[in-house]
């Protein structure tokens, strides 16, 4: 994997850039399912979690922690061979925060033309190794006007988190369910590891693509993949050695998507399964495609009992705040780009 310090003409030498690109290839054991078409969502996610990773930490100078992936559009797939580019950002910044604006492109290098196949914003956050505390990081000030464009589109997706984070912490997922759910149990291995000793976040992105794909593939059978992703919270780092629960659950189908609740539990595997905690939540859509790779009418599901009711109507009101919000885009659509 090749990583490019990416300094815009504004930014003095001696000043730390604000954005870097990975280069690489797209290998056949990123393609994680037989027959699909290209590589996984959940493998595009670790790939944009390194890359927003060594961003935060070349701006900041600190040890990093992923606290939020959200607003994920996987627009296309990317087949394994093409040559992919991770372009990571600095929006924004607060005291100990930084907001990414993540690309991801792709070319047959038979070709040479670039073309986008995701992009979403990753919020770091920086820690004292020694306390893990957060700590103070550079604040960035945007000099282009490019840079105020991607500024305020950070800032105008703020209000939209807040409220669906508040919608969220209204919802329980414990109570009677009929709903679809896969749920996977493992141990984190040492191959997960971060750069800080735990868990990496892209790997746990992983984790949650894979079960999210397993539950609907069984409830569809069909092939399926993400499509969106609207947030994916990170609350508490997972330790090498701990046990493992990805919890997925189908909130709603609509005429083609569906719609998953995802957990991701942890904890000593010595405590028992009782005393797990969560770490990570996501909201994850998925569709079904046929042989040829055409989205297919998606297997409705009916809920019956009252939590599973609730959740579905909780995935409507996402939907409904983030049409009410209607944030600024991340990125601006590209013209295509020939390989250097």
């Amino acid at each position: 994997m090749l990583l490019f310090m990416s300094p815009t003409p504004s930014v003095a030498e001696t000043q730390k850039s604000p954005a870097l690109t990975l280069r690489f290839m797209a290998s056949p054991t990123d393609v994680t399912m037989a027959g699909a078409p290209g590589i996984s969502g959940g493998r595009v996610l670790e790939w944009i979690d390194k890359a927003a990773y060594a961003c935060a930490v070349q701006w900041s100078g600190q040890y990093c922690v992923t606290a939020y992936v959200g607003h994920i559009h996987f627009t296309r797939p990317i087949p394994s061979g093409h040559i992919v580019e991770v372009r990571s950002r600095i929006a924004m910044t607060g005291r100990s925060s930084m907001h990414i604006v993540n690309e991801v492109l792709s070319a047959d290098p038979r070709e040479g033309i670039f073309t986008r196949a995701c992009d979403c914003l990753v919020i770091f956050v920086a820690k004292d190794p020694a306390t893990g505390k957060s700590t103070p990081v550079p604040p960035f000030v945007p000099e282009t006007d490019e840079q105020c464009r991607v500024e305020e589109a950070a800032k105008s997706r703020i209000e939209l988190r807040n409220a669906i984070e508040a919608e969220m912490e209204k919802q329980t997922y414990d109570g009677p369910s009929d709903a679809p759910r896969m749920v996977n149990r493992f141990l984190a291995k040492p191959t997960d590891v971060n750069w800080g000793g735990k868990v990496h976040g892209g790997t746990a992105m992983q984790w949650i693509d894979e079960a999210g794909a397993a539950c609907t593939m069984e409830w569809s059978a069909e092939r399926t993949v993400a499509v969106y992703a609207g947030g994916i919270r990170f609350y508490r780092p997972i330790s090498i050695g701990d046990l493992i629960e990805v919890d997925a659950r189908m909130m709603r189908t609509d005429t083609r998507s569906m719609q998953m609740s995802i957990h991701v539990r942890s904890g000593n595997p010595r405590g028992g399964r009782e005393h797990l905690q969560t770490a990570i939540h996501a909201t994850v859509a998925y569709i079904a495609l046929d042989h040829d790779g055409q989205p297919q009418v998606a297997r409705p599901f009916h809920p019956h009992t009252e939590e599973d009711k609730r959740l579905a109507e909780h995935a409507t009101v996402l939907r409904e705040l983030r049409a009410k919000y209607s944030p600024k885009p991340l990125v601006v659509a590209p013209s295509n780009q020939h390989i250097d």
